[in-house]
This record gives C-alpha cells, sequence and structure tokens, in this order.
C-alpha cells in the first residue's frame, strides 16, 4: 500500500481551489503532485497560487506517472467520462465530482472500468458529509422521529457571479439548476433515509438567469423506495433565502436550517412529544472528511464517502427531473444499482 497518496488534479477548478487543495493538504499522507487544465495560463496560475511543482495540459503525460495515485477530475461534466476511464486504465483511483457524467449509459461504463483495473471510483458529493446530515441519519436510523413520512428540501440560492458561466450557458457541458443542485438534493436524500428514488416529478422554471434553455430554478416531488415524499425547491437566482431540510415522521420532526452549504455550519432542532430539543452538532470541513474517507478506501479497502454508484444514483434521479420538467409526466428512476 502506497504509504502517500500522491494526487494529480485534473481541473484547475474554482472547487479545487477553494476547498480540495486544503482538502487533500489536510491529510497527513496526501500531497498535490501536478495540476492539468485545457490552458495552460490557467494551470500556470492554480499552480503557482498553490504551490504545486507540476503542471500540464496533457492527462496522459501527468498519468504516465507512476508515482501519481489518485485523480480528482473537476473539470466540466461532459468531459468527466473520458478522463475517468483514462484513469482507470493508467491505475490511479479517482475522485470525480458530480454529475458523475451526463447519461446513466457513460456513468455505467465509469464504474464498469474502475471495477474492471482494481481502482476506487468514488463521487465528490460533499453534502452527506457534513455533520450536520450525519447527526440527522443518525437520529432517524435510532427511530428519533418514528417512521419517515414527508421531507423538504430548501436549496435555492443566488448563484455567485465567478460560478456562472457554463453552468447558465452551455447544455453541453451539463449546465442548469438539476444537474448542478438537485443532484446534490437527491444524493443527501438517499444517505438520510436509506431509501431509494422511484419516481418523480417535476417543473422548471428559466430566463431569470439561465440560457440556452437552461434551467434557473426548480420544484420537484421525488417518492422514495419506502413511502417517503420529498419536496425540493433548488434555484440560482434566489439572493437571500436560507437553505434547510426538514424531515417529518410519525414521532417526530427534524428542523435543520442553513445546512445546504459548502461550508461547515448550520443547526438542528428536533420536534416531538418531548418537546424542543437543540441537537448538538460538532462541525467539521465537508472535504477533509471526504477526502479522508477516499485515503482510507484506497489503503484500508473501505467505501468511499460516496461511492461510484451513489454517484450513479443522483444523477438517475437528476435526469428524471429534467425529463419530467420536459415533458409534464411522472417519470420512473433507473434501478439500476440500487442498493
Amino acid at each position: 500500500m502506497p504509504t502517500k497518496i500522491r494526487w494529480a488534479l485534473v481541473g484547475a477548478s474554482t472547487i479545487a481551489d477553494e476547498w480540495m487543495v486544503n482538502a487533500i493538504r489536510t491529510q497527513p499522507d496526501g500531497t498535490i503532485e501536478a495540476v492539468v487544465s485545457g490552458s495552460a495560463e490557467r494551470a500556470r496560475e492554480f499552480a503557482d497560487k498553490h504551490g504545486i511543482a507540476r503542471l500540464s495540459t496533457n492527462l496522459d503525460e501527468i498519468l504516465a506517472d507512476r508515482d501519481i495515485v489518485a485523480v480528482y477530475i473537476s473539470s466540466t461534466n461532459e468531459k468527466h467520462l473520458p478522463q475517468v476511464l483514462a484513469a482507470a486504465a493508467a491505475g490511479k483511483h479517482v475522485l470525480c465530482e458530480k454529475p458523475l457524467a451526463l447519461s446513466e449509459t457513460d456513468a455505467s461504463q465509469m464504474i464498469e472500468a474502475c471495477a474492471a483495473h482494481q481502482v476506487v471510483l468514488a463521487t465528490n458529493h460533499h453534502l452527506r458529509c457534513a455533520a450536520t446530515h450525519r447527526r440527522m441519519r443518525d437520529l432517524i436510523r435510532s427511530g428519533a422521529v418514528g417512521t419517515p413520512l414527508y421531507v423538504r428540501v430548501f436549496h435555492a440560492v443566488s448563484l455567485p457571479p465567478h460560478l456562472r458561466g457554463w453552468r447558465i450557458e452551455r447544455p453541453d457541458a451539463g449546465g442548469g439548476v438539476i444537474f448542478d443542485i438537485s443532484v446534490h438534493d437527491a444524493d443527501t436524500l438517499r444517505f438520510l433515509l436509506d431509501a431509494e428514488p422511484v419516481e418523480v416529478s417535476a417543473m422548471t422554471s428559466s430566463g431569470s438567469m439561465g440560457s440556452a434553455g437552461l434551467a434557473d430554478g426548480v420544484m420537484g416531488i421525488i417518492r422514495f423506495s419506502n413511502g417517503v415524499l420529498a419536496q425540493i425547491h433548488d434555484a440560482f437566482n434566489v439572493p437571500y433565502a436560507s437553505t434547510g431540510l426538514e424531515i417529518h415522521g410519525t414521532e417526530g420532526s427534524l428542523i435543520a436550517r442553513d445546512v445546504m452549504t459548502q461550508r461547515p455550519v448550520g443547526a438542528i432542532e428536533l420536534r416531538s412529544a418531548k418537546g424542543l430539543e437543540i441537537v448538538e452538532v460538532v462541525h467539521q470541513d465537508l472535504y477533509i472528511t471526504a477526502v479522508a474517507q477516499f485515503h482510507r478506501a484506497v489503503v484500508l479497502g473501505e467505501d468511499p464517502a460516496a461511492t461510484g454508484p451513489d454517484g450513479y444514483r443522483s444523477l438517475a434521479t437528476a435526469l428524471a427531473l429534467q425529463e419530467s420538467a420536459s415533458t409534464g409526466a411522472h417519470v420512473t428512476v433507473s434501478p439500476q444499482f440500487t442498493r
């Protein structure tokens, strides 16, 4: 087993800049050896800012380095498939940003390739690494709300100007609110409820921020395999709302505020026949938690925080939401890779 997890960053992205460089370097066995970008200028600026020795516009050149153990892929979404396949063929473990791919077929191909080459494939669904969501999952499993019945997710935000670009302009790159935000809702709810999405219905809006037909807002209903109905509201163009998550069951309700975020913040209340209880949460950096679990997957053979199949399931739900919004029909979610 490697004594160091030597990483290459594929994509000189905002998320890598703001979160992942620190998350990797916080690990006692983690180093960043190289950054790859389609733009030599962007690669140079990123490498200089973060003190990364090697930079390249040639992914194959970096993947040929036997010392590199893992790659973090945060390029635009349409590039994920070829980059994951190349990394797997080179024997590198892969942590890929969400959505894992742009189609179920592509996601399946990525999962199968990584399995064939015996490398870890993880999806960077950071929200399941939030201390708030992990605490809520424990409470649900312990029966604190009885049998879960209904969920409401509030994930309408204002997309910062520096993140707009392809997210609101390029359908070919997997832009739009469903691939960017709703896919996180799907994964978080799967994690919390220990259940799978089976059917969805959705409506979208566009034009306030999205262009080229891309949705910048969505409201949807997801039915889960355990009977829970979840209502989601996601948007790019809501500047003053807070995020939140409510889980209502036969014996109680969990009310969480400011929890659908990259930052380690948020508060939880449990309401039941006993009254109102403030749930204690010890916050930790979500990305540090995710990378630490990825390292354990590489070294100890544990599962990463979110696996390739987890990425497939959230993608399948997002695709079903898109289909429902475009057709006006209830849409069944693909059952492939269900637990």
